[in-house]
């Protein structure tokens, strides 16, 4: 559930003023502890989807959004084909070019990303024999996809909106009730929990 996930990205969010006060505060305390992210590497989040998702956290935050939208595969595909590209041993790349094709390319994978007959057909046949660039453009059309869809709706999401709103301008009680519309402040799914 959204309660659920939000409660997970604890560790991103790295707030002290939440709107849930109810027993999880203690759990989010310790998970509280690292080092806070800072409101510029969150505003360079907005810039590209690269900058997004090379970062650690900003990743983490794009992959909690995806999955509470149900579409997670795209970037577990994205992710899965940085890692293959870093295969040192060439005996290992025929295994982990299945794997891959396996799970996100196949008709029959458990994780389908949305792939044109065209690139599925020309994956298909690189894996055959695989070479570290053999997903480069079934990765690229999935890039395009989250770009121009999906990253464009986690930018206005509270994953992201609680994230850059300044401190302090958060959704702590004190500001719940004069901050209803401002909507970089407080999404309205939250403000209505403190109202």
């Amino acid at each position: 559930s959204a309660k659920d996930m939000k409660h997970r990205l604890g560790f991103l969010l790295q707030k002290s003023d939440s709107c849930d006060y109810s027993s999880s505060q203690g759990k989010k305390e310790k998970i509280s502890s690292g080092p806070r992210l800072s409101q510029e590497e969150v505003r360079k989040w907005a810039d590209s989807l690269e900058n997004l998702i090379h970062h650690d956290r900003g990743l983490a935050a794009f992959r909690a959004f995806l999955k509470s939208e149900y579409s997670e595969e795209n970037i577990e595909f994205w992710v899965s084909c940085e890692e293959y590209k870093k295969t040192k041993s060439p005996a290992k790349l025929s295994p982990k070019a299945r794997k891959i094709y396996d799970e996100f390319i196949s008709v029959q994978a458990t994780k389908e990303v949305n792939l044109d007959s065209c690139t599925r057909e020309k994956t298909s046949h690189n894996v055959l024999e695989p070479t570290l660039s053999c997903f480069d453009e079934a990765q690229r059309k999935i890039f395009t996809l989250m770009e121009k869809d999906s990253y464009r709706r986690f930018l206005k999401s509270p994953y992201y909106l609680d994230l850059v709103s300044p401190a302090g301008a958060g959704c702590g009680p004190e500001n719940c009730k004069r901050n209803h519309t401002h909507s970089l402040d407080c999404n309205s799914n939250i403000i209505s929990r403190c109202a």
